[in-house]
């Protein structure tokens, strides 16, 4: 879709249009210099399945991470059909990326997945996310068949929930300046802090932790990959913030360089991303100029997912 038609979508229908990736052919994988019959198979796949899709355009010219994890998840899902066709459903368990280099939003994003393994019980995929012949992300995710287990999740937190709440559009909407417009009008993902007042304006100090509802604006396809995807991609949003409100900063202080480097994600029960959860997230450490965020997602009395990510945080005086 060209640039001067995607003004014409909401931000729903430009996320949902995002994850529909195009589906380009085939690579080939070799080995070359090693010797015998188990040479073409050592690295684990002979081949990658290759799919593209469109960026969104962002105020800083760069791709957001969250889309690269989201088009990652839908990439490695699709490769799946023709086994669930045969065993049944095997909804997405686990994710990890790095991030490699930053992405130009000018640009659409090639995804080539080689189906490492398909057992029984999992699937295992491996996805380079590429841009100008080179990966700006490395990702791998697992997928299961559900099968009745142990049971047991942390406890719901005495939270307020998101009726009465503002949302950050609302809390952005009055400021003049390209990031706070394109969240203000143009993000997919709602959200609404708890604590309006530390998220905007920190003191040196506070608690390095934060509670944020989240929703996808509209409503999304009955497609649990694309919600597995959606809640990827919304994950993505304000985990490295309790780092910078621990320190009393803020996101538009000139002197941050803040970038992601890897993004972890474990998918616990199944959930809805046009329905409100409730991100919970905090900071155990920040060091040599990285942070770590770790989040918990809680959706009607739930546990759904777990996510980790640590990122560079540098403070230029």
């Amino acid at each position: 879709m060209t640039d001067d038609l995607k003004p014409t979508l909401s931000p729903i229908e430009d996320l949902i249009d995002v994850l529909t990736l195009e589906e380009l052919g085939t690579a080939k994988i070799s080995v070359t210099g090693i010797e015998g019959q188990d040479a073409a198979s050592s690295i684990g796949a002979t081949e990658a399945r290759v799919f593209e899709g469109r960026s969104q355009r962002m105020p800083h010219n760069r791709v957001f991470g969250g889309q690269v994890l989201a088009q990652c998840v839908m990439a490695a899902g699709l490769t799946l059909r023709a086994v669930e066709a045969r065993h049944g459903p095997r909804p997405i368990h686990s994710l990890h990326g790095y991030f490699m280099r930053p992405g130009d939003d000018t640009l659409p994003i090639r995804f080539a997945v080689e189906e490492m393994r398909d057992g029984r019980s999992f699937s295992t995929r491996r996805v380079h996310a590429i841009q100008k012949g080179a990966p700006i992300m490395s990702f791998t995710a697992s997928f299961q068949q559900q099968a009745p287990g142990l049971e047991h999740q942390l406890p719901v937190p005495d939270l307020p929930g998101p009726d009465g709440l503002r949302s950050l559009a609302d809390l952005l909407g009055r400021i003049d300046h390209p990031a706070a417009r394109h969240i203000a009008t143009q993000r997919p993902i709602e959200q609404r802090p708890i604590d309006e007042t530390t998220f905007l304006t920190p003191a040196p100090g506070s608690p390095a932790e934060q509670q944020v509802w989240m929703r996808a604006v509209g409503t999304l396809p009955e497609d649990p990959l694309i919600h597995a995807a959606v809640l990827a991609y919304a994950s993505d949003y304000s985990l490295l913030d309790p780092v910078l409100r621990r320190h009393g900063l803020i996101w538009g202080d000139p002197r941050l360089r803040v970038a992601s480097l890897d993004h972890s994600m474990w998918f616990h029960r199944p959930v809805s991303g046009d329905d409100w959860f409730l991100y919970l997230q905090e900071s155990p450490s920040a060091s040599y100029g990285r942070g770590l965020g770790i989040g918990q997602m809680f959706q009607g009395g739930r546990l759904v997912a777990t996510v980790a990510q640590e990122g560079m945080v540098r403070v230029k005086e």
